[in-house]
């Protein structure tokens, strides 16, 4: 009895004092993802990256809103949200006590304005993510023409620009020549 109690004093304390006293995490612990909105340009790649789903967007074109939201529920604390976030506005930090009185307490949202397409004035896509795929675009432009026109490119929806193509194509006449193409082959088949 005597080496046990002498074996006890000499190791020490075994368990932690937690929860009264905060429980120290190692340096590269994953914990909550905290989101800042300000950084986010709601471009999706966090919910395509999302296991589990819980990260989620959704457009509102008559609102001219997109909401991002995560619920801490489903998240896996996997990190792969901090992973393929371009700006950073995800990171894990190591926080893990996620104790709540509602089920709705787990929930975080942020609304963002959707950029209206330069032709037609419909919301397309949010306002930051066009804003900073024209800053990189510009950054690779030759000249303040070719970056002007960049930028009007961004800010065109898919639809104007389908039909601007299609009117280039017409201009070209390369539906024509495509037509002729074909023919031509078909007479030679026999």
């Amino acid at each position: 009895m005597l080496k046990l109690l002498k074996e006890i004093f000499r190791t020490g304390e075994a368990t932690v004092k937690y929860p009264f006293a905060p429980l120290e995490v190692c340096k590269d612990f994953r914990g909550k993802p905290e989101h800042r909105a300000e950084a986010c340009i709601a471009c999706a790649a966090c919910t395509v990256a999302c296991p589990p789903n819980a990260i989620r967007m959704e457009t509102d074109t008559a609102a001219g809103t997109r909401t991002w939201s995560i619920n801490y529920g489903r998240c896996i604390f996997c990190g792969r949200c901090e992973e393929s976030c371009p700006t950073g506005a995800i990171r894990l930090t190591p926080d893990f006590e996620l104790a709540v009185g509602s089920k709705a307490d787990l929930t975080r949202k942020a609304v963002f304005t959707l950029a209206e397409c330069a032709c037609c004035g419909k919301g397309f896509a949010p306002a930051k993510e066009v804003d900073y795929v024209a800053r990189l675009l510009g950054q690779s432009a030759r000249n303040a023409e070719e970056a002007d026109r960049l930028r009007l490119t961004v800010s065109t929806c898919p639809d104007c620009k389908r039909k601007q193509d299609v009117h280039q194509i017409a201009l070209m006449g390369i539906d024509r020549q495509m037509d002729r193409q074909l023919d031509r082959e078909l007479e030679t088949t026999p």
